[in-house]
């Protein structure tokens, strides 16, 4: 069974009898995929396509040729409308008159595709250069050039998958006919295909006869936006539509009736199509996306594929626009397809489509759910998907990350079609195989696997990333499972720490109503309310850590989560209001004291940080925050005073300290990280110096660790840049505590070159020998807080993601799975954050103190992080037992959504926390000390001190257990007496 078997089996029983659906079932995709499990459809799927699977690459004439006046070529509907004096197109070089001159450049092309290993190679044939006229006589350059270009593909054993028409109609056949407006066009086709299927029919097995016929009826005779230009309107463009249908089924026709025979080959029309979906689950919003599909892709495909006529919508709302079939037309034209050539991608998605034919819904890149469309509206057909990808920006150059994330996209949702909803596709071509001329964008954009250096003389011709990812690709048929990519079965440690954090808990000092000392008196009569003795109270009770019903709601619920470490921030400004010691706010140190006292009470550890960055004042007392922050100096002291109160009250229930958590490095300047480095060590060596020997407890540092991984793995440019944020986002802070005792060398180097070229300067400052010395190995633990991983580039693609200062453009992998908030999910990130952090620093322990993910606060949501710790804490697990990181303990973030909302393993609603299930699946985990299998060998650890929250109860309430078993035993002893004294009184009267 394959990896996707289990999967495929559900959505197969959730999508209904596939093997039976009727042509025209296209309308129920939008319900079926709705109701797909979540997360685990949308996750990525490892495994391979179906064994002889074709891979190709493609291009077309205009776009890559070149060599318009060459060898006697004539000129096309595309060299007249890129030649006018102002043309609708993007700067030199103009139209497509040199291109990627592959005229000139046959070997250099096809080297390419040896190079890819391809199947196939799709290339249209310029009626332009055959026919310079439109009509014979033929040329004999055209012929030799196109037969050349056959014969190299024979010799490298690529299969050739030849298109007829690419949109470059000859321009005589326009000024004389008036092009695909005129029904004479349809029996010129038809004899230039002849042409074709005599010439070169014998090399070739698939055929193409019009790309994308949508494009050329609409926007070259309708709108005008496209050679030839002619804005005729709707009457016109579904005119030359209709003359575009019977062309395409003439020469199918021909070719059935003459040359299959004898040549073998398959005919068919490569048709074009956006995907949409509706803009909410309603009858009518579905109806309107599948009306939008009908104006678009069934256009062409319903009269071919079904019955040689138009969809039934068009022909309700469009009435006498539309031209009509007679029935003998329509059973010419029913069936003129051996397979369903399918284009999908940028040409017409998001830029050619009509707004109007969207009827106000959403266009969409799922070119899966197009695809099952397909199969359920057109009787489950054998689909060959003929032209798919996306495009980067023409200034890119053969770091082209954006279009591998995208083609992998594609690709894998390809994939999922054939195992997942069991669609018939037999092959896919990647668009393109060069750059080349991109239409009505010009050369402002590129869609090649290889660089074309378009001002060099020669075309240079060079692989980008893009080319490797393909290369690789095909050579595995797909994305084969990793074992990197697998769960692993273990358990963690006996000591491992399991932890949970809230970032500030809830201090509510308001007293039980127990320590209340006044008197009252029930008015049973009148307000049935209790009324205030005056002048009468009762002596005043000693408060308890137990009077904070605050404290004891935390804690039960901590409890019921089974976690042995709990960590969360002081409130600076709120013990220390001043920033000094001249005012303490001794209510809240006691609460805190309560607090910390209560969780070892139940024997949970405290993980207390001294500082977290907050919006508020930087979470600063307000007369730092005012005075320059971390900018001054005189923080760095203030902190050391408070930190030493802290010790002083807390140290002795306190055995985890961090003096710093998650400080932000995007929103801090280099002076300010300067001081709070000093910060950090001075408290660090307080603690060392002063407390550790009678507290015994350990003291670091939380550092933000998002992994970086380089968006081009083959790129040695974009490795560059992973490095060098890595070194900014966690070695900036971490390495002169972790390492050497200074900045990271990447940075200072960085700094200086920018600083030579930019007008402003970057001052990075030196520490003193003696700061250095301070601060290097003023850590007992490393803490690193982790929640997703990001991709980076060196080439600008997007100026709003792009990173000036370091030069680096972030990206994400359209595959990964993303919360609400667009984070991405991405476990193994975890994984190669701390073999990075290993490498740099070596086996210090590390503690992952938050680790966590927000929701949409819905219950179907949630299943997202459920997946989302289970698949972090797994590759943990990895790191711990197959790369030997020493790693301490893993926390989730966060405790409940009151104080991090949609981060919460709680629910908080109308005053009620409530466990969402990811906080059951983490307890169970816990429970397990990790992903025990039937082979994990029992590991007998030490039992702990509290085996259960029950038993707990018994152990922290001994005297109101003991003064409740009093009052019962009197009660027995009193109801014995009575009945005893009874029974004595009724013999004496007897």
């Amino acid at each position: 069974m394959t990896p996707a078997a289990p999967l495929a089996l559900l959505l197969c029983l959730l999508g209904g009898r596939r093997l039976r659906a009727e042509p025209g079932q296209g309308a129920g995709t939008w319900a079926r995929f709705a109701r797909l499990p979540y997360p685990e459809d949308e996750l990525f799927l490892y495994d391979t396509f179906p064994a002889g699977f074709l891979w190709g690459a493609g291009s077309a004439a205009y776009q890559a040729e070149g060599g318009w006046r060459q060898d006697g070529k004539g000129a096309s509907v595309w060299d007249t409308f890129a030649h006018r004096a102002a043309p609708p197109l993007p700067s030199a070089p103009a139209g497509g008159d040199v291109a990627s001159d592959s005229y000139n450049s046959l070997f250099r092309d096809t080297e390419g595709l040896r190079r890819l290993g391809v199947s196939h190679y799709r290339f249209s044939l310029s009626w332009a250069r055959l026919l310079p006229n439109g009509t014979a006589p033929p040329s004999p350059a055209g012929l030799a050039h196109y037969g050349r270009l056959l014969a190299r593909l024979r010799q490298l054993g690529v299969e050739p998958v030849v298109t007829l028409y690419h949109w470059d109609l000859p321009q005589r056949l326009q000024d004389a006919y008036g092009g695909w407006a005129s029904p004479a066009l349809a029996e010129l086709f038809r004899d230039y295909a002849e042409l074709c299927f005599r010439h070169f029919g014998g090399q070739v097995r698939y055929w193409l006869t019009v790309d994308n016929p949508y494009v050329v009826a609409w926007h070259g005779y309708a709108t005008g936006r496209l050679p030839p230009g002619v804005k005729g309107g709707p009457p016109l463009g579904y005119r030359a539509a209709h003359n575009l249908l019977q062309a395409h089924a003439k020469v199918w026709h021909l070719y059935n009736d003459r040359f299959r025979p004898s040549q073998g080959g398959q005919v068919s029309i490569a048709l074009s199509s956006h995907w949409i979906k509706p803009q909410t689950m309603t009858e009518q919003d579905i109806q309107e996306c599948q009306k939008s599909l009908d104006f678009v892709l069934g256009w062409f495909a319903k009269p071919i594929f079904i019955d040689g006529d138009y969809p039934q919508g068009m022909k309700s709302n469009l009435s006498s626009l539309l031209p009509e079939f007679s029935d003998a037309e329509k059973k010419y034209i029913k069936g003129t397809a051996d397979f369903f050539a399918l284009s999908f991608g940028a040409t017409l998605s998001f830029q050619l489509l009509d707004s109007q034919m969207k009827f106000h819904q959403l266009e969409s890149l799922s070119l899966r759910q197009l695809l099952y469309w397909i199969s359920c509206e057109y009787n489950k057909p054998k689909i060959f998907i003929v032209e798919n990808s996306w495009f980067v920006s023409g200034s890119t150059k053969r770091d082209d990350a954006k279009y591998i994330y995208y083609l992998k996209k594609f690709i894998m949702e390809t994939l999922k079609a054939i195992r997942y909803d069991e669609v018939d596709v037999f092959g896919y071509t990647v668009w393109s195989l060069m750059d080349g001329f991109e239409w009505h964008r010009g050369y402002s954009i590129r869609r090649g696997l290889f660089y074309v250096d378009f001002q060099s003389h020669d075309k240079k011709f060079l692989p980008k990333s893009s080319a490797l990812f393909y290369q690789k690709l095909i050579e595995r048929n797909g994305f084969p499972p990793l074992p990197e990519n697998q769960p692993i079965d273990g358990k963690f440690p006996c000591d491992f720490a399991w932890g949970i954090v809230d970032n500030y808990i809830q201090v509510d000092t308001t007293p039980t109503q127990f320590l209340d000392t006044n008197v009252y008196v029930w008015d049973v009569h009148r307000t049935k309310k209790l009324i205030k003795v005056e002048g009468v109270a009762t002596p005043k009770l000693k408060r308890h850590c137990v009077d904070f019903a605050a404290i004891r709601l935390q804690i039960s619920l901590l409890q019921e989560m089974h976690v042995t470490h709990f960590h969360f921030s002081l409130k600076w400004s709120l013990i220390l209001p001043l920033g000094n010691l001249s005012q303490i706010n001794h209510t809240f140190l006691h609460y805190y004291q309560c607090f910390v006292s209560e969780l070892l009470r139940v024997n949970i550890t405290p993980v207390v940080a001294l500082w977290q960055p907050m919006a508020d004042n930087q979470g600063l007392p307000v007369v730092l925050a005012k005075y320059g922050a971390w900018e001054n100096p005189e923080t760095v002291q203030a902190f050391v005073e408070y930190a030493k109160l802290c010790f002083q009250s807390l140290g002795h229930h306190v055995k985890f300290w961090i003096t710093m958590n998650e400080p932000y490095v995007r929103n801090l300047t280099y002076s300010a990280g300067h001081n709070l480095l000093k910060a950090h060590a001075k408290a660090w060596h307080l603690y060392d110096k002063e407390f550790r020997r009678s507290q015994k407890g350990k003291i670091s540092i939380a550092l933000q660790a998002d992994w970086v991984e380089p968006a081009c793995p083959f790129s040695k440019n974009d490795q560059e840049v992973a490095d060098r944020v890595l070194e900014f986002d966690i070695g900036w802070l971490a390495e002169p505590i972790f390492g050497n005792g200074d900045y990271p060398r990447v940075m200072r180097e960085w700094l200086h070159q920018r600083n030579s070229i930019d007008l402003y300067n970057f001052h990075l400052p030196y520490f003193s020998e003696e700061e250095k010395k301070l601060i290097q190995g003023s850590y007992d633990f490393l803490a690193l807080s982790h929640y997703t991983t990001i991709l980076v580039d060196w080439e600008k693609e997007d100026a709003l993601k792009y990173d000036h200062y370091l030069q680096v453009q972030m990206i994400k992998d359209i595959t990964w799975l993303n919360s609400p908030s667009r984070a991405a999910v991405v476990p193994w990130g975890l994984r190669k954050m701390l073999k990075w952090v290993k490498s740099k620093y070596g086996d210090v322990p590390v503690y992952i103190t938050a680790n966590g993910i927000d929701d949409d606060q819905n219950m179907v949501q949630d299943k997202l992080r459920v997946y989302y710790i289970q698949n972090y804490i797994n590759e943990a697990l990895k790191a711990y037992t197959l790369d030997n990181v020493n790693l301490r303990g893993y926390f989730v973030y966060s405790f409940n959504d009151r104080t991090a909302p949609k981060y919460g393993l709680y629910r908080y609603i109308a005053n009620q926390y409530e466990p969402k299930p990811s906080m059951k699946r983490y307890r169970e985990i816990i429970d397990n000390n990790g992903f025990p299998s039937s082979e994990t060998p029992d590991r007998l650890c030490p039992e702990m001190l509290v085996l259960c929250p029950e038993c707990n109860l018994f152990q922290t309430r001994k005297s109101l257990l003991a003064f409740i078993s009093f009052i019962f035993f009197a009660f027995i002893v009193t109801v014995f007496f009575i009945i005893y004294y009874s029974r004595r009184v009724e013999r004496r009267y007897k």
